[in-house]
């Protein structure tokens, strides 16, 4: 079970194109810098394909992040885990005969948030997690870890566009509410039904473009000295809100 953990380092030209070529969910790229001959062009061309992040680095990058001393000026990082599609989400809720409820992740950096919500979205009986495919954390082994075994049942979709991945589930039928400040106190909201809850990014919260697109605000009311929940948390006491209205209902 161990070595489920393992993000996987793939070194050298032929090695890299083979895991893009094979399907392996590549989730950074590392190029060395002003590197363009054939074979790396072709890598380069690979990786567009599949919307994988390259990072063009010095030699001494590249020569730390090697294991093998033999890289050709190219290591790719493979998910610790492979990515779910959301149609699959969908009909998993409708084989359990529950409204979907999936949890949508708008640019989280932090591995430990990502583990956390993971672990959340399992316990709370989400049909799923969605990601975007740039500017944020992918399934690394830390996250693999933080999710404390939950990303062995609850799976994970990358998308390349958020906003046009909530338009798309609106037309079957979700609906869907952000956490954010400024909101409708979330106990004064009807989060019943089919159900998307998105979670901003650590510091800038949901994206503006994202945040439209959300039929409901929904702010958490709070206490204390300090302004904002940590995104994990934060998508921890919302998802459980839903929960309790799902029971009620």
């Amino acid at each position: 079970m161990e070595n489920k953990f393992q993000e996987t380092k793939i070194e050298g030209r032929n090695a890299v194109l083979e895991a893009f070529r094979s399907g392996k969910s590549v989730d950074k790229l590392f190029v060395l810098e002003k590197c363009e001959d054939g074979p790396v062009r072709t890598i380069l061309r690979e990786a567009k394909k599949h919307d994988t992040i390259v990072k063009f680095v010095k030699k001494e990058r590249l020569e730390q992040l090697s294991e093998t001393g033999m890289h050709q000026g190219v290591i790719a990082m493979t998910a610790a885990y492979n990515y779910a599609e959301v149609a699959e989400m969908l009909e998993a809720a409708r084989v359990k005969g529950e409204p979907p409820f999936l949890i949508l992740l708008d640019n989280i950096e932090d591995p430990h948030n990502l583990g956390a919500i993971i672990r959340t979205a399992n316990l709370a009986g989400a049909h799923g997690v969605i990601i975007p495919k740039n500017r944020a954390v992918g399934l690394t082994a830390t996250v693999a870890r933080t999710s404390a075994g939950a990303l062995n049942y609850t799976p994970v979709a990358k998308v390349t566009n958020m906003a046009r991945t909530i338009e798309q589930l609106k037309k079957e039928g979700m609906w869907f509410v952000c956490a954010d400040m400024g909101g409708t106190t979330m106990y004064d909201l009807d989060l019943k039904g089919p159900m998307g809850l998105v979670i901003g990014n650590e510091g800038d919260g949901v994206s503006k473009l994202v945040r439209e697109k959300c039929d409901f605000i929904a702010s958490i009311p709070m206490k204390g000295d300090i302004d904002s929940l940590n995104a994990s948390v934060a998508a921890g006491v919302l998802a459980f809100e839903i929960v309790r209205q799902r029971m009620e209902k």
